[in-house]
């Protein structure tokens, strides 16, 4: 059977991997296309597989869940890709892009305490700022090579804001769309505005050659199925906090792979940056959180000595005896404390080291 921890794990590896490949995708179709017109086909050939996705599992959505899919449609693709891309496009190399979307868990954390309600411990914000250390190491070997003005990264940058918004409106409202039924809406909302977006700007065109589509085939199948699927799954596994810490594994992997593919240099200095971004990982997600089996909001550093917290949507729901609860227990019948406490522990399974 496979453990909570186990499934996070795999889940989080996926997403730096699957993230990193949409950045690849970019840097690939932009030789051939602008960006408007490489994220069009992406969507388009996307929605039409969620057209056929929805058809065959026509979905319950509420109307408050579809408003909240398509906004996330508008923030996290529209916005966020949109300017990625166009980044990419002015010559923005795809390992500096990443790095800037890498930005986001300082933004999340600052905001995760009052929008979310996800606790960000005195480690965890050690951890941030060591991998903000590391990325400014990574762009600092980028800049030192000559590659692009700092003045273009306000492109990428609006595209990240963007992102951080999408995932504070996710986190905040925690629709109950099956993350599935929630990309392939977001996929349909994307194709019509970056199709509508290409054409009014004049920009939508069939490119001939072959290579274009290879790499919308690979931003359809890694960057929007694996990357985003998986960005969905880590958000109901992890919290948005820990999913964004995630984000400084991104740079690295995608520089490695345009090292491979593209024969794109990754100096010195940018080794040193990748190697502590990793720490900053490790420190970040010591000690998973309790998480409901729902996806609820996680309780961030439970007390051991208070018992199970359990936070499901819409609704807190928490056991935390202290001394006269425990007394008054004793004094209750037997039956009544077999009763309760099993109904807790399937109710919200605490973390494997807990």
């Amino acid at each position: 059977m496979i453990t909570h921890r186990a499934l996070t794990l795999a889940a989080g590896t996926g997403f730096v991997v699957f993230w990193s490949c949409g950045f690849i995708g970019a840097r690939w179709g932009t030789e051939y296309t602008n960006a408007f017109d490489l994220l069009a086909w992406r969507f388009l050939v996307a929605g039409a597989i969620a057209v056929v996705v929805l058809a065959i599992r026509r979905p319950r959505i509420s109307r408050r869940d579809l408003v909240s899919q398509v906004w996330m449609a508008v923030l996290t693709q529209f916005v966020y890709l949109g300017l990625i891309f166009t980044g990419i496009d002015h010559g923005i190399t795809a390992g500096v892009t990443a790095l800037i979307g890498s930005l986001q868990p300082i933004l999340i954390a600052t905001v995760a305490g009052p929008l979310l309600g996800e606790r960000v411990s005195p480690r965890q914000w050690l951890g941030l700022f060591i991998g903000l250390l590391g990325v400014g190491l990574v762009v600092a070997d980028d800049l030192g090579a000559g590659h692009g003005s700092p003045l273009l990264f306000l492109i990428p940058v609006g595209g990240l804001l963007g992102l951080v918004a999408g995932t504070c409106l996710d986190r905040h409202r925690k629709p109950a769309t099956n993350s599935l039924d929630a990309l392939a809406v977001q996929s349909l909302v994307s194709a019509v505005l970056f199709t509508g977006l290409a054409a009014t700007t004049h920009r939508l065109t069939v490119p001939e050659q072959p290579g274009f589509y290879g790499a919308v085939l690979w931003l359809v199948l890694l960057a929007t199925g694996g990357g985003w699927g998986l960005y969905l799954v880590n958000l109901k596994l992890s919290g948005a906090t820990r999913i964004s810490s995630l984000l400084y594994l991104v740079p690295p992997t995608t520089m490695l792979f345009a090292f491979l593919l593209f024969h794109e240099t990754i100096g010195a200095l940018a080794v040193v940056g990748m190697l502590v971004c990793a720490a900053a990982v490790l420190l970040i997600r010591i000690g998973e959180q309790v998480r409901c089996g729902d996806g609820g909001t996680p309780v961030a550093e439970p007390d051991r000595g208070a018992g199970l917290a359990c936070v499901h949507r819409g609704a807190a729901r928490s056991e935390q005896p202290d001394r006269a609860a425990t007394a008054a227990r004793r004094r209750n019948s037997a039956h009544v404390l077999r009763d309760s406490r099993p109904a807790v522990r399937s109710a919200c399974q605490p973390a494997a080291d807990e």
